[in-house]
């Protein structure tokens, strides 16, 4: 490219690039003369063979014997009219770029104190500011006609979530923790990260975190944990959930996903039929009781609890309403005192039938084994 450069300005209309040279592509040959204005958000590197010669700040700068070759096409002429002094302005854009956004792009592990090992995700927003021009253009702009923010925004996001996956490695103890301290972990990973940017000519100006969470799994699994919590008990925490449960039913909705919420909560899987009506007879229990004074704490005083589905029932049952479980201690095998159930023909642990009566020999007072005809002693008939 061979052209005169006179006048040399450049106004960014993106808000968004940092660096702008002039000419874009080579280099050009300037005239004694030539001006070289910079505003007051700009600084402008000049350029002479390929050598950064000086940083020129703010106001209008004259090119003269000081800084440029007197040059003229005579003295061109060896070089075929081409002068062999090319020089390039390169304009860095001094301003605060703000509000760059940084996150992790996949959740990372770490260890809780309180629910062991959790993944999380961080997001936050940062800005930065160019502090030494030539090793910003030296280091990461190079030769580039023009250099964006989205140019190194992906490098500088990947060196913030590096050092922050570090603090957090050595600092985390729990996750609930993590609001209060924001902004003492914002400013020591803004220490951190100093540093890393200085080595390129920029200044981190500012650094925030505005979120960390885990994933959706454990944000539910908190809130089960909060509801819990607040009702003050695993009983009434199922409660609640058998209410709701019994809401979307009576509602023309699926309990579906509140029975297999409460059947994962409590870890009771299938038993959770047995529970259910327990709990209702609780509650209904703990009302009538509350409505009788007196009367009705003695009455629940003598309830007793069933021993398979632990439903308090009147002391008078002979069975229990919610399971069928046998509540007289006599129901059992004669054999190996097994419990029975109601209606059982044979014990389910010895296998011996169920009623009936211990016999005895006629003739030898053997007593031969249940079912048996015939004496094993003497081989008479028993009766």
């Amino acid at each position: 490219m061979s052209e005169f450069l006179s006048v040399i300005e450049w106004f960014d209309q993106t808000g968004q690039e940092i660096i702008h040279r002039i000419p874009q592509e080579g280099s050009a040959e300037t005239k004694f003369g030539s001006q070289v204005i910079v505003r007051e958000n700009q600084a402008a590197i000049f350029f002479r063979d390929g050598k950064g010669l000086d940083v020129l700040g703010p106001g209008r700068h004259t090119l003269s014997t000081a800084n440029i070759p007197i040059l003229t096409k005579v003295l061109a002429l060896p070089w075929g009219f081409t002068s062999p002094f090319r020089v390039e302005v390169v304009f860095v854009n001094m301003k605060l770029f703000p509000d760059l956004k940084w996150g992790t792009a996949q959740p990372v592990a770490y260890r809780d104190a309180e629910l062991g090992l959790v993944r999380l995700r961080a997001f936050g927003n940062y800005a930065i500011q160019i502090r030494e021009p030539l090793v910003f253009v030296n280091a990461l702009a190079g030769t580039m006609g023009s250099f964006m923010t989205g140019d190194i925004k992906d490098y500088l996001r990947d060196l913030i979530v590096s050092r922050l996956n570090d603090y957090l490695g050595e600092k985390l103890r729990t996750i609930f923790d993590l609001p209060k301290q924001y902004d003492e972990m914002g400013s020591e990973v803004h220490d951190r990260l100093g540093h890393d940017f200085r080595r390129y000519g920029i200044n981190l100006a500012d650094f925030f975190i505005t979120s960390i969470t885990p994933p959706e799994e454990v944000e539910k699994a908190i809130d089960e944990r909060a509801q819990m919590a607040a009702l003050g008990d695993l009983d009434k925490f199922l409660k609640m959930k058998a209410a709701r449960a019994l809401e979307g039913a009576g509602s023309g909705g699926s309990p579906a996903g509140d029975m297999a919420g409460l059947g994962a909560g409590a870890g009771m899987g299938a038993g959770i039929g047995m529970m259910l009506p327990g709990m209702i007879f609780e509650s209904m229990r703990e009302r009538g009781g509350a409505g009788a004074g007196s009367g009705g704490s003695a009455a629940a005083a003598e309830a007793i609890a069933c021993p398979a589905c632990h439903t308090e029932v009147a002391p008078s049952a002979r069975f229990c309403p919610h399971c069928g479980e046998s509540l007289v201690a006599g129901d059992r095998c004669q054999s190996c005192e097994a419990p029975l159930a109601p209606d059982a023909k044979f014990c389910s642990r010895c296998g011996e039938p169920v009623g009936v009566t211990e016999r005895t020999c006629p003739n030898c007072k053997a007593k031969p084994p249940a079912g048996a005809r015939f004496c094993m002693e003497c081989g008479g008939k028993v009766e």
